[in-house]
């Protein structure tokens, strides 16, 4: 497998916002987002070939029981992901999994949660919505919201589903974040507005 970089940090996002977490962030993605933040990640021949016992050893190193999987897409390395993630799991450590919302993630739901970015209108495109009804309630989804669009389109996926995990509205770093607690507040949408905290913060 491709490894672009293992590193820990304060997780800025999702369910466990703020917690030391140690990333390993894979290589190669199946789209390209129009505000991607992390485009070293994009091209699959990028980064490091690692075997899950190398990358194990890296996140042994750092001593924090919470590990994000990422990318990039790192649902391309199903096959890989299947005995690391199996191997994390029996040593106790707590994993979660973003994905774009284009792989089927079910394989790897036994050892992970999965945080689901639904891609919105301007990212230039398109997640898998069929997905979002494989996910459980240590699940999350994700919006990443740029304009009223894009809230419009998060408002409409959010009121189609019958049940959905927690949701979050990250607005795009630098965007109208008042315009964006506005429309929650307005249209009464059961999510939860976050503000992408390693950004803030200055860290990786």
């Amino acid at each position: 497998m491709k490894v672009v970089e293992i590193f820990s940090s304060l997780q800025g996002e999702g369910k466990n916002q703020g917690r030391p977490t140690t990333f390993v962030r894979f290589s190669g993605c199946n789209l390209r987002c129009a505000w991607c933040d992390t485009p070293e990640s994009q091209d699959g021949t990028s980064g490091e070939e690692m075997t899950p016992d190398e990358v194990i050893g890296e996140i042994k190193k750092r001593s924090f029981s919470n590990i994000c999987i990422t990318g990039g897409e790192p649902l391309l390395w199903m096959d890989e992901l299947l005995p690391l993630l199996s191997a994390l799991d029996s040593e106790g450590y707590i994993i979660d999994i973003e994905t774009n919302g284009t792989i089927d993630p079910t394989p790897l739901m036994d050892f992970a949660s999965i945080c689901m970015d639904v891609k919105c209108p301007s990212s230039g495109e398109v997640s898998d919505l069929s997905l979002l009804k494989k996910l459980r309630n240590r699940d999350s989804v994700k919006f990443v919201v740029s304009g009223k669009e894009d809230l419009e389109y998060a408002e409409n996926v959010i009121q189609s589903c019958a049940s959905l995990p927690e949701i979050f509205l990250s607005p795009v770093s630098g965007s109208d974040y008042r315009a964006v607690s506005d429309y929650i507040l307005d249209n009464k949408l059961p999510c939860r507005m976050q503000i992408q905290l390693h950004k803030i913060i200055g860290v990786k």
